[in-house]
């Protein structure tokens, strides 16, 4: 029992780290880009650029706040969303475990980026015509992944089980 919980562990943690790593990479990409060019603003194609912000507040720069209270209180909530989360993952023993990495992954990075650089570095555009979407990061898109994928499974085995008690 101890050799299959250290395994799983083990594969958990290796997936976090994965999904960090490809974060910091990428947000440092951008960061010394803005460094050495001064700026960052590459368009890549008709609905996708590269711009850099800084976000202080939550995901896609919702709460955004130059107040150091609410800074620090949002980043003591995300803080415990954290905890919160991970307690689920040691509790999770099915394919769910997958969906709480995700989204713990990605919060671990913008958590990194809130306290090294006291905001998150965002720089995922995706526009149509003059309509531009909240700019985002790597993490942003794991996290957001990890709680659609949560949804759907809950609507599915929540309608399964509707399902199994009219019959």
């Amino acid at each position: 029992m101890f050799k299959n919980n250290s395994k799983k562990f083990v594969i958990s943690f290796l997936f976090v780290i994965i999904i960090f790593a490809f974060d910091r990479f990428s947000k440092l990409y951008i960061l010394n880009l803005a460094e050495t060019e001064k700026y960052v603003d590459i368009y890549f194609t008709s609905f996708l650029n590269f711009h850099l912000v800084w976000n202080t507040g939550i995901g896609f720069g919702l709460f955004s706040s130059q107040t150091n209270f609410y800074y620090n209180l949002i980043t003591i909530m995300i803080a415990l969303i954290n905890i919160i989360i991970l307690i689920m993952i040691i509790k999770s023993k099915d394919y769910k475990l997958f969906f709480l990495l995700m989204i713990l992954g990605g919060s671990l990075g913008n958590f990194f980026d809130r306290i090294y650089y006291q905001a998150v570095p965002d720089f995922i555009d995706i526009y149509y015509g003059s309509f531009h979407w909240f700019v985002f990061n790597v993490a942003d898109i794991f996290i957001t992944l990890g709680i659609i994928c949560l949804i759907i499974v809950e609507i599915i085995l929540n309608n399964k089980k509707v399902n199994n008690e009219k019959e």
